[in-house]
């Protein structure tokens, strides 16, 4: 749909945990919403993005406490992030150009306002795609 904005197809509330949270309670966030990724937040402001390749990747393969690692200490460096307003032309030349799964929505003063996943893309542009019966399947247990 020609014109279309971020706010139309993102998802509000993302699960949002501040830099000091562990690694362990982002895992747990991610296991009780049935999520990739949680946005790491100081007060309402983003910082960061922390996925559950991120977890595996930078705390558990290197051999770090997921109990006392913090969440500043594997987060994914460099975020990118995305206006409600934006369209969603922009959301993905961004999410193409810098190869994300996952793109922050936020507004003027960086605070979280959603989030647009690959899986919200396809199900909006191509409802009928493999990625799009993939992204509204129910989450294995």
């Amino acid at each position: 749909m020609p014109g279309q904005t971020v706010r139309e197809i993102m998802t509000p509330n993302p699960v949002c945990l501040p830099s000091s949270a562990t690694v362990v309670e982002a895992a747990e966030q991610m296991r009780a919403n049935n999520i990739g990724d949680v946005l790491v937040v100081d007060g309402m402001a983003l910082t960061g993005i922390v996925t559950d390749r991120d977890l595996v990747v930078r705390a558990i393969a290197p051999g770090l406490d997921p109990r006392i690692t913090n969440l500043a200490e594997v987060a994914s460096p460099g975020w990118v992030a995305v206006g409600p307003d934006d369209s969603v032309d922009k959301a993905v030349t961004l999410m193409r150009d810098n190869a994300l799964r996952r793109l922050p929505v936020t507004n003027e003063r960086q605070e979280v306002m959603g989030v647009v996943t690959l899986g919200d893309l396809a199900m909006d542009q191509d409802p009928h795609s493999a990625l799009s019966e993939i992204s509204e399947a129910p989450p294995n247990k």
